[in-house]
């Protein structure tokens, strides 16, 4: 498959998302970057809400409405600084839900809830419904690739990192001493929203073995099997749809 080009205000990105992992993209995306006065503090690529801690979505007031249809219907906005062609990748990223789950995203009319798509700083979301408008960043330069928009779309709908799961140390070891000072709280254990499924190496939710290393070492190994491909993915795999399924009733 030829790779698809896309413009930025002064330059053209190659999307390579076939070829590099999402948690390669997100690392690359968000490496130093200064948020701006406005935005939220960040935990890695997850917005934090300044009255909530860092738990996930694990209450129904956080997720989204389902309609008398039995969807999930979840309205959005794209910020009008995308170009044509930006949008087209940002809404085959949206499209892509309807394929294989009951989410069906849709443009705003008058909803008081909805996802606000923009180019701040990095890519980011928020965990679940927070209500009102909320942010999911996608930066112009760095975070259009599809893997990257289901990414801060399953944060949005109510699921947090597969690192972070209740269950991680049945399945990963966790190397400490080469995790980033300040971002060793990306690897912290949470109550997950696991839905019954097991650990998953290729969820689109876990990052790279590498993720956020200050020395070229392995933060995160996975085993018995050390070898197994792990954090490599590219778009959700059948353990991310089933768990959105069953946490939607789908």
């Amino acid at each position: 498959m030829d790779p698809m080009f896309f413009l930025t205000e002064n330059v053209v990105e190659e999307d390579t998302s076939a070829e590099l992992s999402v948690g390669e993209l997100l690392t690359r995306a968000n490496r130093d970057i200064t948020p701006e006065a406005d935005e939220p503090t960040l935990i890695g690529d997850i917005a934090m809400p300044s009255e909530k801690n860092a738990d996930p979505c694990t209450a129904t007031g956080c997720l989204w409405q389902t309609y008398s249809d039995g969807n999930i219907w979840v309205p959005y906005v794209i910020a009008n600084h995308f170009s044509s062609r930006e949008v087209a990748i940002i809404q085959r990223g949206l499209d892509s839900f309807a394929e294989t789950t009951c989410i069906r995203f849709f443009q705003r009319q008058n909803e008081r809830d909805y996802l606000s798509i923009e180019s701040r700083s990095g890519c980011y979301s928020y965990v679940g419904r927070q209500g009102n408008a909320q942010t999911v960043s996608l930066a112009r330069q760095g975070c259009l690739y599809h893997s990257t928009i289901q990414h801060e779309l399953l944060h949005a709908l109510g699921f947090n990192h597969e690192q972070t799961r209740s269950d991680r140390d049945n399945h990963i070891h966790v190397y400490w001493e080469n995790i980033i000072d300040e971002y060793k709280y990306a690897f912290e254990k949470i109550a997950t929203l696991n839905q019954g499924t097991s650990y998953d190496y290729n969820s689109v939710m876990q990052y790279h073995r590498y993720a956020f290393s200050k020395n070229n070492h392995p933060t995160m190994v996975p085993f018995p099997d050390s070898n197994v491909s792990f954090g490599e993915a590219t778009q959700m795999s059948k353990n991310d749809i089933d768990r959105l399924n069953r946490l939607y009733g789908c």
